[in-house]
């Protein structure tokens, strides 16, 4: 597995989900939780993927119960939740480890890919930013205090 492309998650209902129908696009992948102090980044990504769905963008949310029990709903509750406070309309997908022995397949290799800080390759907290190409590269990692708002030139390049 080279590319993002290669992987196959799951949507907010179980089923199968190829990354490679993607291809071409510029994808931002997030790690997510709707009781974390950075939740109100769920507004900014909205906003981002608004502005740029149709030029290209996708954004993928990845609910995630692994820091501070701050995702502990079911996938429907997450879903409303998403929706009625933050209007959001990007894909959500299942709920995964992003750390750890179960961790998501595509999260050991975007942590591979790009390391944290001081090549820590272990996700630090939710709200965690894996920002690919239009080739299925990862370009950048970006840790949770990264305000969607300050991506904005990042992507308008990538789509360019």
């Amino acid at each position: 597995m080279s590319k993002v492309y290669d992987f196959i998650v799951k949507d907010k209902a179980g089923k199968d989900f190829a990354l490679k129908q993607l291809e071409g696009k510029v994808i931002l992948i997030v790690n997510v939780a709707s009781k974390c102090g950075f939740t109100p980044q769920y507004a900014g990504l909205e906003k981002l993927y608004k502005k740029y769905n149709d030029q290209g963008l996708e954004i993928l949310g990845f609910p995630c119960n692994q820091f501070g029990g701050q995702e502990p709903g079911t996938q429907e509750e997450i879903g409303q939740f998403c929706s009625l406070n933050y209007g959001v309309t990007f894909p959500i997908m299942q709920k995964v480890d992003v750390n750890g022995d179960k961790a998501e397949p595509l999260y050991e290799f975007m942590k591979k890919e790009k390391t944290g800080p001081l090549g820590m390759k272990r996700i630090k907290w939710n709200f965690e930013k894996f920002l690919i190409d239009k080739n299925g590269n990862v370009v950048e990692r970006m840790s949770s205090l990264t305000k969607p708002e300050s991506i904005d030139p990042k992507i308008a390049a990538l789509l360019k």
